[in-house]
């Protein structure tokens, strides 16, 4: 199949359409993008089910806009946790309508069905059952051909990394559902360690914290909000007035938020950050921690763009810390740049399965 692919690839008809597109299916965001033409889609991974009607009303910004705003028949489901799906059909159902939606040629080309070629991603913890997934998750949408890739030598190539390089660099990655710590070198994942918690996880604690301080309940988009807002490592401090319900009246309550206590709730899980990123370095050879010594550390994902984080790690880890360029994107750009690659050095990369 990939051989007969690749001969087509090399007619240059115009009546025989060829398309690359970029998939990452984060536990949060679901981004797709297109070769020559950069991200096309960011939206949310949720959609939100009728069990009344057994059908999806609503997908992406919609679905995620009424999280605890709807009634016990609206299910909202998240079908990737952790970074790996865990509602295969729901997450079918999502990217199709995401494809269709945003990507022009899957409507253009009503006689020839365009060759399209996927190329995605899985975090490096992902078992042999959770990669086959994937693929097959996008074999579903109409694709000629799939190719997946470990997330943590595309999200090094997106931070501008040459990851063929003898010369191994560390890279923290804190997305939505997972923290990935990776030292990588020579086309390859050195060391690793993960976490399986990262942002969602984070608002889960913001609303436990609140809970337990302010007698007061608030919705997950609301903690979203506060943290979005509030957290930074700067000690700068910023105010918020948010509206929960009251645990002790069960009536509507409202509450001013201090940067301060977002900071305090999440200062524990920061520091679990910085205890596995500290295990990680200490397991290595002497060689590698002397690279990482003369270039630092490379912080993404999301959180990478809380305020001060950067001298929060520095300080904690004694070394230079640096904020990769559009942190949240890294994933998806960095599989854009290594399909630019030589076609031997990016077929090393695949997983085969």
């Amino acid at each position: 199949m990939i051989n007969f692919i690749e001969k087509i690839k090399k007619i240059k008809a115009p009546f025989f359409p060829y398309f690359k597109i970029f998939i990452d299916l984060g536990t949060s965001l679901t981004k797709i993008a297109i070769e020559n033409k950069g991200i096309i889609l960011r939206q949310p991974t949720y959609l939100a089910y009728d069990t009344k009607k057994e059908q999806t009303i609503f997908i992406g910004d919609e679905a995620k806009n009424i999280v605890g705003k709807t009634p016990e028949f609206i299910k909202i489901i998240r079908p990737i946790v952790a970074g790996v799906i865990s509602d295969f059909d729901s997450e079918v159902l999502l990217l199709k309508n995401f494809l269709q939606n945003s990507v022009e040629l899957y409507t253009k080309y009503k006689f020839l069905k365009p060759i399209i070629e996927a190329i995605s991603i899985v975090p490096t913890s992902a078992t042999e059952i959770e990669q086959k997934a994937v693929k097959e998750v996008l074999n579903k949408t109409d694709v000629s051909q799939t190719y997946i890739i470990e997330k943590a030598l595309a999200t090094a190539a997106g931070c501008g990394l040459n990851i063929f390089s003898s010369n191994p660099n560390l890279i923290i990655e804190i997305g939505g559902g997972l923290t990935e710590i990776s030292i990588i070198g020579s086309g390859n994942i050195i060391r690793q360690k993960t976490l399986k918690f990262a942002g969602d996880h984070f608002n889960k604690i913001i609303a436990n914290y609140l809970y337990l301080k302010h007698a007061i309940i608030l919705g997950e988009n609301t903690c979203e909000e506060l943290k979005i807002n509030l957290l930074n490592f700067n000690k700068a401090e910023k105010t918020e007035i948010v509206r929960g319900k009251s645990l002790e009246t069960g009536l509507p309550k409202s509450i001013r938020i201090k940067s301060s206590e977002i900071r305090e709730s999440l200062l524990p899980i920061f520091n679990q950050i910085i205890d596995l990123i500290k295990e990680l370095i200490e397991s290595c050879p002497p060689e590698i921690l002397d690279e990482i010594l003369k270039k630092g550390v490379i912080v993404t994902g999301g959180s990478a763009k809380i305020e001060g984080i950067d001298y929060f790690f520095a300080k904690e880890l004694n070394l230079e810390v640096f904020i990769a360029p559009n942190p949240q994107d890294s994933a998806i750009n960095g599989l854009i740049e290594l399909s630019k690659k030589d076609k031997k050095l990016f077929k090393n990369l695949l997983i085969s399965i």
